[in-house]
């Protein structure tokens, strides 16, 4: 048996299937019925079992998660979830945080199953945490025919505009890592974009250099943006052709089914490390579900 005693770490020899590690009887999982064998570990004398090396192990209610999933990704609060299911908030919670992780990780994997990309756009997409005062930005690159989510980053900004007096008042001097996270970005994404690919923005001043520092062979085209169709939502553009319409569509939707991202609701980031949660599950929400993108 291939199994390794995950206190000790022994393993048994390829000679000797029994040496070390051996069965020792099963039980049945409570929360699905499910058969599970059990191991007795011989140097360090304690027992574990198949389900000891399971993502989920030690969760009550794993029949759960894929709803818990589904509605992460289709604009639940996680109140409103935890009324739904029938379970208590910190249950959604500590799911919450269990499948950004995973999914930070799955989306990662996801990316090396598919050819370099030839045609990417990228741009920011801005929100805030607990208050307008503090502004965070997501930049974010898609490709452009499937619309599958490579990467992207949260950043804190400064606030712009009649809310900088009151921004530095309370919140003091905020600092720009927007340009540290886009080069983050760009440097995790060199190995799946093709060295001559065509990449596609806005005018932003800030984007040339670092798309030539990362990918120096590939052509960047940048094009004049436009007001959106509906004041307040620069995302989806008032009518004619869009070029990097892959992009705000995908941003679009964003807004539509992140619970946090509308427009107008009370359902605030408290943390940008939380956002950054909450983008991971529905960017593996959508590369699955949602544009049905197959892998090769």
């Amino acid at each position: 048996m291939s199994v390794h005693c995950p206190y000790c770490h022994s393993q048994n020899p390829s000679s000797e299937s029994r040496a070390i590690i051996v069965a020792f009887g099963y039980f049945h999982r409570k929360c699905d019925g499910l058969k599970q064998q059990r191991y007795r570990c011989k140097p360090c004398r304690r027992s574990f079992s198949s389900a000891s090396f399971h993502p989920c192990y030690r969760q009550k209610k794993r029949h759960l998660n894929a709803e818990v999933f589904t509605h992460f990704a289709s604009g639940y609060s996680q109140r409103r979830m935890g009324r739904v299911l029938k379970v208590n908030r910190k249950t959604v919670v500590r799911k919450f945080l269990f499948m950004g992780l995973y999914a930070h990780l799955f989306l990662q994997q996801d990316r090396e199953n598919h050819p370099p990309s030839t045609e990417i756009e990228f741009d920011d997409l801005e929100t805030f945490e607990h208050s307008k005062l503090k502004p965070l930005s997501v930049v974010m690159a898609v490709e452009s025919r499937s619309r599958r989510i490579l990467g992207f980053r949260v950043a804190q900004m400064p606030a712009k505009g009649l809310l900088v007096k009151r921004s530095i008042k309370k919140y003091g001097k905020r600092e720009d890592h927007r340009g540290i996270c886009r080069k983050s970005l760009f440097k995790e994404l060199q190995p799946f974009v093709a060295p001559k690919a065509l990449i596609k923005s806005d005018e932003n001043p800030h984007y040339p250099k670092h798309v030539k520092e990362f990918f120096p062979d590939c052509a960047h085209v940048v094009f004049k943006g436009r007001r959106g169709c509906v004041v307040g939502q620069g995302e989806l553009k008032a009518g004619g052709f869009d070029p990097i319409f892959s992009l705000n569509h995908t941003f679009a939707m964003f807004r539509a089914n992140i619970n946090r991202l509308f427009r107008r609701t009370w359902n605030t980031s408290k943390k940008k490390e939380h956002l950054a949660v909450a983008l991971a599950i529905y960017a593996l929400y959508h590369n699955l579900e949602l544009i049905r993108y197959p892998s090769t």
